[in-house]
This record gives C-alpha cells, sequence and structure tokens, in this order.
C-alpha cells in the first residue's frame, strides 16, 4: 500500500463499529507490510528475528520494538523533515534523551484519539464544561498530551471551557472560581489533566480548606502518573482525595493510558477498585509476555505488555513497553513499572534491537 491508501484504510477500520479478529489481522498484516517496506531500521530488526512479510501470518508474530529505541533511532516510513508533527516524550529517563514519533499527518492520530474519547470518557454527552489541567500547545508544542486535551476540549468541551496552568503554574483562584460556578449550575462538570496536576490541586485546596460537591455526572480524568513533579500518592489515597475534596465519585474517575510511543489510548471505566481493567478500541490489541523471548504468557501471569496498535502506521505498531502487567477478562491491568528479572529483559531486548537496526 502507498502511504495515501494506508491511511485511507485505517480511517475506515477506525470508523467502523468494531472488528473481529480477523479484520484486526488483516489490518495488522498490511500495517506491517508498510512498515517492513518503508521503515529501514525495523525491517532489519524484524529480517534479524526471522520475520518477514511472507513469514508473518498473525498479529502476534509481528516483532515489537523495544520503547527505548525511539530514544535512539528515527523509526519513521517517512522522511523525517516532512513530518506534520514531532512528539517528543517528556526526558525524564535516560539522562534527558527524549524520545520522537514522527507524525506525517495528524489525520490518522486524531480521528483515534476522538473516537475512542467519545466513546470511554463522554459518556453519550455531546460536549461538557471542561477544565484543563496540563500546559497548552503553545507552550509544549511537542507534547501529545497538550495536542490531546486541546483536541478534547476543542471537540468535546463547552465554550467556556478553559485551561487553569500558565507560565506561573497553577492558577487557583481562577479554577476556584470556575468549581463554584459548575457546583451552582447543576451541569455536569469534568476536570482533565496529568496527574501530577491533580496532586498540586488537591494540597492547594487543602491549605484552604476547600472542598467542593461536583453535579452529578461530573467526571474526572488523569494520566501520566507523577514522575518525580509532586508529592507520590498510592492510588486509592489518590481517588479517596478526588472524590472527597471535589465530590465525583471514584467509578467516575477514570484514569487514562497512553504514551508519546502510540497513537491510541487505554481507558478504564473508573477507579472504585484500583488497579482496574484497562482496554482499547478495536484497532488495538495488547499482549502480555516474557520480555527476552517474546512470548506470550498464559492470562493472570505478570509480564511486560506489548501494544499493538494500528493508527501508529508511520512509526512502528508493536512496541514493547517497560511497563508490568496481566491481561484479565476484559482487557488488562497495569501494574506499574517493571523490575527485576523483567527489566533486565527488556534491556536485553533493547541491546538486540539496536544492534539488529544498525545494522
Amino acid at each position: 500500500m502507498t502511504q495515501s491508501e494506508i491511511i485511507e484504510a485505517l480511517l475506515a477500520f477506525i470508523d467502523q463499529d468494531g472488528a473481529s479478529e480477523a479484520e484486526f489481522e488483516r489490518m495488522a498484516l498490511a500495517v506491517f507490510a508498510y512498515q517492513f517496506a518503508h521503515n529501514a531500521p525495523y525491517r532489519r530488526f524484524a529480517i534479524q528475528r526471522g520475520r518477514t512479510t511472507l513469514t508473518v501470518r498473525s498479529w502476534r508474530d509481528i516483532p515489537a520494538v523495544p520503547i527505548s529505541a525511539f530514544k535512539t533511532l528515527t523509526l519513521s516510513c517517512t522522511p523525517p523533515e516532512a513530518a506534520e508533527r514531532i512528539f517528543m516524550t517528556s526526558g525524564t529517563t535516560q539522562g534527558g534523551v527524549r524520545g520522537k514519533s514522527h507524525h506525517p499527518t495528524m489525520a490518522v492520530w486524531s480521528r483515534s484519539m476522538l473516537v475512542n474519547f467519545r466513546r470511554r470518557f463522554m459518556a453519550g454527552r455531546e460536549r461538557i464544561t471542561m477544565g484543563i489541567l496540563f500546559p497548552d500547545e503553545v507552550a509544549m508544542p511537542n507534547s501529545s498530551l497538550a495536542h490531546y486535551l486541546a483536541l478534547a476540549k476543542r471537540e468535546c468541551g463547552t465554550p467556556d471551557s478553559e485551561g487553569f496552568i500558565g507560565a506561573s503554574g497553577l492558577d487557583l483562584p481562577r479554577l476556584i472560581a470556575a468549581l463554584e460556578r459548575a457546583e451552582a449550575s447543576g451541569e455536569p462538570y469534568a476536570l482533565l489533566g496529568a496527574s501530577f496536576s491533580f496532586v498540586h490541586l488537591l494540597d492547594a485546596l487543602a491549605a484552604q480548606g476547600r472542598r467542593f460537591a461536583l453535579p452529578a455526572g461530573s467526571r474526572i480524568l488523569d494520566t501520566g502518573g507523577f514522575k518525580g513533579q509532586s508529592r507520590e500518592m498510592g492510588a486509592d489515597a489518590f481517588y479517596d482525595a478526588l472524590s472527597v475534596t471535589l465530590g465525583v465519585p471514584r467509578e467516575a474517575c477514570i484514569n487514562m493510558y497512553g504514551m508519546t510511543e502510540l497513537s491510541t489510548q487505554f481507558y478504564d471505566d473508573g477507579n472504585a477498585v484500583c488497579p482496574p481493567v484497562k482496554s482499547g478500541p478495536h484497532w488495538i490489541r495488547s499482549r502480555v509476555v516474557d520480555p527476552v523471548s517474546g512470548c506470550d504468557l498464559p492470562e493472570g501471569t505478570t509480564g511486560v505488555l506489548v501494544h499493538h496498535d494500528l493508527a501508529h502506521f508511520n512509526c512502528a505498531s508493536a512496541i514493547l513497553t517497560e511497563d508490568a502487567g496481566v491481561m484479565v477478562e476484559g482487557g488488562f491491568r497495569l501494574l506499574g513499572r517493571v523490575d527485576g528479572a523483567d527489566s533486565k529483559g527488556c534491556s536485553v531486548a533493547v541491546e538486540e534491537f539496536l544492534r539488529a537496526a544498525r545494522g
């Protein structure tokens, strides 16, 4: 397929109401063939693994790229300078080296985000008033989260939706005023942002002795963890504090799991119980594997998560994460960063990939 053909096929696939295993497999093999033909480092890696378009017959056989490789190599089917957008990781690990994902068009990424967001977070509403707890795209032009939140606000927020984090940090007085208006209006309100931003908000409201009872139907979306940018909180303490301080039940506190190296996000159905089951839409599949062999582990066994994201068509659709997880009915439970033997296994996988990709 040409680039325009793969884009057209993916947009149509995302717009479907779902996909059978066979339909996902056909699309996954088409994306693999496209990446094998146009992404030289990935092709060299796949060949070393004995995986080519002739030998890969199942989406589970598609070789997964270790996520750290995005910090070292340019994994792109098109020239990097032709990218419409380049998303970069936060640079909080590996000495500040930032991974990059190149997007020759934002059409697929945006369609993936919006279709999924409307189904999983909007809960049947066309629009909801939003408060955004994250810097905007002007401040962070290479942040996939900044773009995600801007898209959510523009396409699903009401006209009075607004952001509350600027150059000087959290604008607490303006946010408190917005929460008071929402409380008085009786209309559902949504707060969306980075997990660490919510910790700062909780601390600031606690210091003033403020609590709110946001109207029924209000929702919270957090993502990204704390990454050393705020005090650490256990998941139960975090969602208890959100519920008590803002009056939003834990089952309406949604955590989004996404990353720069993907074009699709995962959601849970609330955090009444932690860790919740996370799942994605029909154009992404997940596995839990042994990081050295790449072999699938049985359901209920802890291993390393691999995601196969068809929307990430320009880079590498299959990635070996550094996240521990366990497959369960309906999705997977995210257990945090890998450690111990799994961590060493991920390092071995990275070294193997880099040797192969560089030829």
